[in-house]
């Protein structure tokens, strides 16, 4: 196998908050465990602004434990987690979205019995009023839910769930989108189109993007850094591009 990197910077920052090269969000020695299991064993990355940051690993290697540590949802037993220089290890999950970081869950969370329109909604509570540009743009960047906006949820298809999902979170204004395997379950033309809208954000607005994905293909296609995470511990971050471009760290650790 090969012999684990050093850290280098990763990428995260929303609402251009400055040129890329700057490290938005820092972790460092991140450790967290769910009883006996050690989950993350002295995580250290950082991520720059206005990027994708591609966090990759076999189930098991740890990487939903991370965005659910940075977000707050899961306490460290060790390490520090820093947005844009100010400690936010201890900060309670609902002061998260005021801070400038939005997480997207694996698994589509929609509130069912509610419209699309009520679902967003409910993504603008924390951020204070929301005005009606902020809606439109979201539905410009989704249309396809724009024709659904006065259905109830449980209607919509995985893909368009994923749509609502994200663009809910981009209602929060984030500086940092934290974004949990939006591939899962989805067909590769979605999981394609929802991949370039993600990188069409990035380069357009500024946002940073912190994406946690078992399809390291994909991930890698629209990434400017890989992280690669293996029980717990990070073996590799790069390029993207160089990560792609390694056969051998490929087979050993992404399975393509």
């Amino acid at each position: 196998m090969p012999e684990p990197h050093g850290s280098t910077a990763v990428s995260a920052g929303a609402g251009s908050t400055g040129a890329p090269g700057r490290s938005l969000l820092e972790v460092e020695g991140l450790t967290s465990a769910y009883g006996p299991v050690r989950a993350l064993d002295g995580v250290t990355l950082s991520a720059e602004a206005g990027r994708i940051t591609a966090v990759l690993g076999a189930n098991g290697a740890g990487k939903t434990t991370l965005l659910r540590t940075i977000s707050g949802l899961v306490r460290p037993q060790a390490g520090s987690v820093r947005l844009d220089g100010e400690d936010i290890t201890k900060a309670p999950v609902e002061a998260m979205v005021g801070k400038g970081m939005s997480h997207v869950p694996e698994g589509r969370g929609v509130i069912a019995e509610l419209t699309v329109d009520e679902n967003l909604r409910v993504g603008s509570l924390f951020r204070g009023k929301v005005g009606k540009d902020e809606f439109d743009r979201v539905y410009d960047l989704f249309p396809r839910i724009a024709e659904r906006r006065n259905n109830a949820a449980h209607t919509l298809s995985g893909g368009e769930r994923q749509m609502l999902v994200i663009g809910r979170a981009l209602l929060a204004q984030p500086r940092i989108l934290l974004l949990d395997e939006p591939s899962l379950g989805l067909a590769p033309r979605i999981v394609a189109q929802i991949f370039g809208l993600l990188r069409q954000l990035v380069d357009r607005d500024g946002l940073s993007v912190l994406l946690v994905e078992q399809n390291a293909r994909s991930a890698l296609s629209v990434a400017d850094v890989g992280v690669v995470l293996n029980l717990g511990k990070v073996v590799v971050t790069d390029q993207a591009r160089t990560l792609m471009a390694d056969e051998g760290l490929r087979h050993a650790y992404l399975g393509f």
